[in-house]
């Protein structure tokens, strides 16, 4: 079962974060949320964080176990929000379990294929050496070689636990990541339809969604409405969470 932080009553709202993220970047957010009245379930997914690690990688994957979670958990009408590769696997549950949601929000994500770009941030994680008992400055020495900007930097560091006294160790399954590259950038199959509530957010100065991709998310998200965070990039909710709050907010309560 997925690893998950439950809090608040109300309508079920189900987060989950992009990849090499866990539930911790949303807590803010999470709270936020609660606040405004939801019952809100911020999920890691398999291999991310506290949640199990799978040689088995894929957005099918990963929908099959938010599936089996909201079975688990009673969960038959809920709300959905994800961002980058929780977006992904927010479309795909979306339109393939579309009785169970009733809104979609997608966080600067569509449904096309995306060519792989994260061999730099690969790259340095797999150049950490755990045996040798680095200490969290040696890995983020070493993952400054190949992560020059500091914010993605204390992004992946978020994921450094005490495995035991003296060894750290990543919370994700690189493994997997390393062996299921092509995974992360998979494209929506264009069959599928989710024709209840979507929005669609992304950073102004994020290129994931351009205009030019409108009409592609329209024919698979036909009540689809978008919004777009000026100044912001790809972590648009980081970036600015106040304007994020208020249009996802403004969308759920509609």
């Amino acid at each position: 079962m997925l690893y998950s932080k439950i809090e608040g009553e109300g309508k079920p709202f189900i987060i989950m974060h992009g990849f090499l993220g866990m539930s911790d970047n949303w807590k803010t957010l999470a709270g936020q949320y609660v606040e405004a009245g939801f019952q809100v379930h911020i999920l890691d997914l398999r291999n991310h964080g506290r949640s199990f690690h799978s040689d088995e990688w894929s957005y099918e994957a990963m929908v099959q176990d938010v599936f089996e979670y909201c079975q688990a958990n009673q969960l038959t009408r809920i709300d959905i929000l994800g961002h980058s590769m929780g977006g992904k696997v927010a479309m795909l549950f979306a339109t393939t379990h579309p009785e169970i949601v009733d809104k979609l929000i997608v966080a600067d994500i569509g449904p096309k294929f995306y060519k792989q770009h994260h061999q730099d941030i690969l790259a340095g994680l797999n150049a950490i050496d755990f045996s040798v008992k680095p200490s969290r400055n040696d890995v983020e020495a070493t993952l400054s070689e190949y992560v020059p900007d500091f914010g993605t930097r204390q992004f992946l560091l978020k994921n450094l636990y005490w495995q035991e006294p003296g060894q750290l160790a990543f919370r994700f399954n690189l493994a997997a990541f390393n062996n299921n590259l092509d995974a992360i950038g998979k494209a929506l199959d264009e069959n599928l339809v989710f024709d209840k509530p979507a929005l669609f957010i992304r950073g102004g100065s994020s290129g994931y969604i351009q205009d030019s991709d409108f009409d592609a998310i329209r024919r698979q998200f036909p009540n689809v409405k978008f919004e777009t965070i000026p100044n912001a990039g790809h972590w648009l909710h980081a970036e600015n969470p106040q304007l994020f709050f208020e249009l996802t907010t403004q969308f759920l309560k509609e």
